[in-house]
């Protein structure tokens, strides 16, 4: 069979409040379920993640930068942090690496490249798709080699 191989890779960013869960601790874990959300938009986006997908880890609140990159490992299963609501889902996320440079919230709304970003146009949401062309730029701005 001949043809175009499609790449289904997809890229996200997550959201992480760095005093209740912060990169240091995703980095010491290696694997880590990301439970604990409750946005159904947020949580449709989890269960359109696949294995391989790559993303980014936001620290929001303290600090607003993107400090890592993570691969999804486990695609959504009922997160166990909902007890008995099955509506709630997570999905398993591995370390791949620390940012070279963080790239802060500032940093991405003054780059016109990124003004179309779900994370600038729907700040609130944890869990956010990223166009192909937002990632190659952030890791450009963050020195990923």
């Amino acid at each position: 069979m001949t043809g175009k191989v499609m790449n289904t890779q997809r890229f996200w960013l997550i959201k992480s409040e760095p005093d209740a869960f912060s990169w240091d601790e995703q980095v010491q874990n290696g694997i880590e379920p990301w439970t604990g959300i409750r946005n159904y938009q947020a949580r449709n986006n989890l269960k359109e993640m696949k294995v391989g997908d790559l993303a980014f880890f936001y620290h929001s609140n303290i600090g607003k930068e993107i400090v890592g990159v993570v691969k999804i490992v486990r695609t959504a299963y009922p997160d166990p942090t909902a007890e008995e609501d099955s509506r709630w889902v997570c999905v398993d996320v591995q370390t791949i690496k620390s940012m070279p440079q963080p790239v802060t919230l500032a940093q991405i709304k003054n780059n016109p490249k990124l003004a179309q970003m779900a994370l600038i146009r729907q700040s609130r949401l944890s869990v956010c798709p990223v166009t192909s062309q937002e990632w190659a730029e952030i890791l450009r701005m963050g020195r990923w080699q």
